[in-house]
């Protein structure tokens, strides 16, 4: 089922934390909260507009969604509550922070047709969490995770690549525990780091270094490092059943003038899947060279192909014409040599 949502920004409200990493106005382009009203002309104009609203969601994101007042929180609820159900949308999706779970506030968002929760896990690195002032451990997104799962909701996580003191050991120790978790979506962020949070200050006083560290700073990530690994999850995450529904932040011009760092493209997710096929290309050439054609799923032909072409442009520089083409018997994330 593809998936899309009918996305409302709450910034900022109810964080318990201000993470080293978080502009919540920048990332979402939001300047105000919205209310019930809001929300209700939000929804009916959408619901005008959605070509299938039974495979679309009201999301709420941008903050800790249980964490916000307990009266604003069931005013937006209400609000979106009215435009689900048949000939509506589907449910109600929300984001919020693994300690700002419980049965209690469970049982409320059950009430109102929220169906899916996703949690900011951003790191399973004890150590990495504390660093960027997230205020929760990895113990709270498995707590919270079961719980989660236990109430019948889908479970979504969010996790971070690059983070301040993050090292390629911690990064596979997230992925890792992601895994062993199974949430039915995540998201893979690489970090953008933007004016005005406590990750610029590390960054402009050469505490926090991208390209390469020593001691107590950042280990060595550049760019080609975080489109590798971002690869290597998203193909794993996917192969395992497991939907990555956002690989990279959306392209927005608030990111793009508030940044001073960090690992942003707005293509990011088809730099990924780019390098994927690649990969997957290389291991079935083997020895051919010359004019070679090979098969991928009918949709995945672009992928395949690669952002502006770069996976036809990186085999003819080493001799082989690559032709792509449509097979509909192959899966996702395959491919055939055809002889």
């Amino acid at each position: 089922m593809p998936h899309s949502n009918i996305s409302i920004f709450v910034p900022h409200v109810g964080c318990p934390h201000r993470c080293s990493f978080c502009d919540q106005n920048t990332i979402s382009g939001a300047v105000s909260l919205p209310h019930g009203e809001e929300v209700r002309e939000i929804c009916r104009k959408a619901l005008s507009q959605v070509k299938s609203p039974a495979d679309t969601e009201i999301a709420f994101f941008g903050g800790s969604f249980t964490a916000i007042p307990r009266d604003y929180m069931t005013e937006l609820l209400q609000a979106a509550s009215e435009f689900v159900g048949e000939g509506k949308f589907r449910g109600i999706r929300c984001s919020t922070r693994p300690d700002c779970i419980d049965e209690e506030v469970l049982e409320l968002l059950k009430g109102f047709g929220v169906t899916a929760i996703e949690l900011g896990a951003q790191s399973m690195s004890d150590k990495v969490l504390l660093a960027n002032d997230r205020g929760h451990t990895a113990k709270d997104v498995e707590e919270a995770s079961r719980l989660i799962r236990q109430q019948g909701f889908e479970l979504g996580l969010q996790m971070m690549i690059g983070l301040y003191q993050s090292t390629g050991d911690d990064e596979m120790l997230t992925f890792e525990k992601i895994m062993a978790i199974r949430p039915d979506t995540v998201r893979i962020y690489p970090v953008v780091i933007l004016k005005g949070t406590r990750l610029a200050q590390l960054y402009e006083s050469g505490e926090y270094q991208l390209f390469g560290g020593a001691g107590g700073m950042h280990s060595c990530f550049d760019f080609d490092d975080v489109v590798e690994t971002a690869a290597y999850f998203l193909r794993n995450f996917e192969e395992n059943g497991i939907r990555v529904i956002k690989c990279g932040l959306h392209a927005s011009e608030f990111v793009e003038q508030d940044m001073v760092g960090g690992f942003y493209h707005p293509a990011f997710r088809e730099l990924c899947e780019t390098s994927i096929y690649r990969k997957l290309i290389e291991e079935e050439l083997g020895l051919a060279e010359g004019s070679v054609t090979i098969a991928a799923a009918p949709s995945c032909i672009s992928k395949a192909i690669g952002h502006k072409k770069a996976n036809l442009i990186y085999f003819k520089e080493q001799g082989i014409d690559l032709k792509i083409v449509g097979d509909a018997s192959l899966p996702k994330y395959k491919v055939k040599l055809r002889r």
